[in-house]
């Protein structure tokens, strides 16, 4: 999934462990000293508030303010070596620490975010809104107006992290809005709703087969199924490392969505590889690999999938026409890494593995139902001829009767069961999906969408370049609109299912994005894990994937030209109605 969605627990996890943010959030909560205090030195006094807090925790106190005013230590002349004794040897929890240095220097370099910026966003949307309440004017002007809200609301969610604005909520606001401006601009507002009814009941599908995907392995992670996983990558050699990596995240993510296989096999890095310049070009990898890997499977990123349950592409043409391009986008990448300075094996010392959480009670029964629930998702369709959707609530649901019979009666393993694990999965996200995927569907009602088909027609009449192009600026840009307008802007009667363009569509939006760190969740999930910089991979890392991507849309068009087809597997019952 190349979306540029950076997960909750990455983001929570960095403010819990800064112990400036920790610092600071206990200096304003302290209580006011007590008078006979006021007098006290401020450095005589943080000491006093550490030791007294220390001291309450050594004799099994709750470590609360309460227990520093009943009984106020007075300083002893050893004060000072009980203080450094505490802070060195760890003794003192760094959360009841006090440091107005450090305080003080967090505010310096934490300035909130520039007023400016959002000032011209809010305007921009105020003079958007008062145009949209002219009724008479987006009536007359209503492709101008809409166009007008989507480029105002796309480059909220582009500047997010500039603006200060969850892009989850600009996304939402924008496609409320520009559906306004559709039921202003319809011939009737009974036409608009029609319209938005039939919308909502093909973005819903997505969200629905999304939500039951990530809260399956959400719980497949609490219990530590990875495990199984990981646990058998024993190889320490530099070079062998760098491919059975890749390999193993490429086959992950077909299976897995491509955030869920970054965490999984960058965690796995950090106990495997000390940190170095070695462990980051492995970083890499693995966000080349899990874009590669979930280009090649209707359930392994989310633009994949939505040409899926759309009906653009079906299950086995797709696997066998772009497994092979998806590979060789992987392969070219790893060999070319395989020459680079950071693999030669010199200095590297990857033989201490660090100790890793065990798995919890029957992690490997919920492992193989997980996994297994997923690959069902393809059979169920094809058995039935019911959405995907429906086979992915059907596999949560086997998975959730399971774990509360697996988990009865253990109150202290709530965490493992589906309720808990439903407050945990990227809710945001889901939402983030429903606005870009409701704002497309708002253009592709107007008309806007054909337009632009039109043109692109008259103007660039290859379909492959197209298609490349697509995967070029989803490098740049959220995947996600990029495929969603494609498919408003090209019917099944331009291109039927299966056809050389879809399948394109599917590979270049998958594969493209690992050409930047943010072009893809997986890559935002990098940076945010093992803090590497936009630069640090354009230099390093920006060319293997180009020089991938490259070579993998030229192994299909080969294989087009060659038509290879395994027409064997083809023969394969449930499988050949996909």
């Amino acid at each position: 999934m190349s979306t540029t969605l950076l997960p909750f627990r990455t983001h929570h996890l960095s403010l819990s462990l800064n112990p400036q943010f920790r610092k600071r959030s206990y200096i304003a909560s302290l209580p006011p000293p007590p008078p006979l205090l006021t007098s006290t030195p401020p450095k005589l006094l943080q000491r006093n508030v550490v030791l007294a807090r220390a001291e309450d925790k050594a004799r099994g106190g709750d470590g609360n303010s309460s227990s520093f005013h009943q009984q106020q230590p007075q300083p002893k002349p050893n004060s000072d070596k009980q203080f450094q004794d505490l802070t060195s040897s760890g003794a003192c929890d760094p959360l009841y620490s006090v440091d107005e240095t450090s305080s003080l220097e967090y505010e310096d370099t934490n300035q909130p975010k520039t007023d400016l910026l959002k000032a011209v966003a809010i305007f921009g949307a105020a003079v958007t809104g008062t145009v949209a309440i002219n009724h008479s004017w987006v009536a007359a002007h209503q492709d101008l107006a809409m166009a007008l809200l989507f480029g105002i609301g796309y480059a909220g969610i582009i500047f997010e992290e500039s603006l200060g604005f969850n892009k989850s909520g600009v996304g939402l606001l924008m496609a409320v809005s520009l559906w306004v401006i559709r039921s202003i601009g319809a011939p009737s507002t009974d036409i608009a709703v029609a319209e938005l009814t039939h919308a909502l009941a093909e973005v819903s599908e997505i969200v629905f087969f999304l939500l039951g995907a990530m809260t399956i392995v959400e719980i497949v992670d609490a219990h530590q199924g990875f495990k199984l996983v990981t646990d058998n990558i024993t190889t320490r050699k530099p070079r062998s490392l760098l491919w059975v990596v890749g390999f193993v995240t490429f086959f992950l993510s077909s299976v897995l969505d491509n955030l869920t296989s970054t965490i999984v096999m960058v965690s796995l890095l950090r106990k495997l590889v000390p940190p170095s310049e070695y462990r980051k070009l492995l970083g890499a990898v693995v966000v080349i690999a899990a874009n590669a890997g979930g280009a090649w499977t209707p359930i392994g990123d989310v633009t994949t999938t939505m040409l899926w349950i759309h009906g653009q592409i079906s299950t086995l043409p797709t696997m066998t026409g772009l497994f092979v391009p998806s590979v060789v986008s992987l392969a070219v990448p790893l060999a070319l890494m395989s020459f680079s300075s950071e693999v030669d094996g010199k200095g590297q010392n990857t033989d201490d593995v660090l100790a890793s959480e065990q798995m919890a009670p029957r992690g490997q029964l919920v492992f193989a139902v997980g996994i297994g629930a997923l690959v069902f998702v393809p059979i169920f369709k094809s058995l039935t001829g019911l959405p995907p959707y429906l086979g992915m609530l059907f596999g949560l649901g086997v998975l959730w009767i399971l774990t509360d019979a697996i988990h009865y009666g253990e109150s202290e393993r709530r965490r493992l069961k589906v309720p808990q694990a439903l407050s945990r999965i990227d809710t945001q996200g889901a939402l983030f999906f429903l606005g870009i995927l409701l704002s497309v569907s708002s253009l592709e009602a107007a008309g806007l969408l054909r337009e632009i088909a039109n043109y692109l027609d008259a103007h660039i009449p290859s379909s492959e370049l197209i298609a490349s192009a697509i995967g070029v600026v989803s490098a740049i840009i959220d995947n996600v609109p990029l495929v969603a307008a494609a498919m408003g802007m090209y019917d099944l009667t331009s291109y039927p299912q299966d056809s050389q363009f879809w399948q394109l569509v599917a590979f270049c939006a998958g594969t493209g994005g690992s050409m930047l760190v943010i072009g893809s969740a997986a890559g935002v999930a990098l940076m945010g894990m093992e803090k590497i910089d936009f630069f640090w991979y354009l230099r390093k890392a920006s060319g293997f994937a180009f020089a991938g991507y490259a070579a993998g849309i030229a192994a299909y068009l080969a294989s087009q030209h060659l038509h290879f087809s395994p027409t064997t597997i083809a023969n394969i019952p449930f499988i050949s109605g996909s």
